[in-house]
């Protein structure tokens, strides 16, 4: 099966824009990581000792491969990413094999079929 992973590093506040904007756009389900902690090109400023940085929600994905790059940019679109600074980023990677999401198997496929 032709997968793909995409993985999405998304605001606390965009996570559920984000989900609902990635199913819409194919993604039959998806995988959360809540309250992770990310740092950009500036470290994070502190307030006596305490950091002062926002929750991150990381979004985990498999998708067909053909779909990947629309679901990848509507999340983007939808999470305003380009637009924001700091509100997420999002990455595809290819996928060799997967197991353990038969309820999805017959989705993904006709999605793949109907690509091709």
């Amino acid at each position: 099966m032709n997968l793909k992973m995409i993985m999405a590093f998304v605001a606390d506040e965009k996570t559920e824009i984000v989900l609902k904007a990635a199913r819409d756009a194919g993604a039959t389900g998806a995988t959360v990581f809540p309250s992770v902690r990310g740092e950009g090109l500036q470290p994070h400023k502190t307030f006596l000792g305490l950091e002062l940085t926002s929750q991150r929600d990381v979004l985990v994905f498999l998708v067909a491969a053909p779909r990947a790059r629309e679901i990848l940019e509507t999340i983007s679109k939808a999470g305003r990413f380009d637009e924001e600074p700091g509100s997420g980023i999002a990455i595809q990677i290819e996928i060799e094999d997967a197991v353990g999401f038969k309820t999805q198997e017959e989705t993904l496929i006709r999605e793949i079929e109907e690509s091709l």
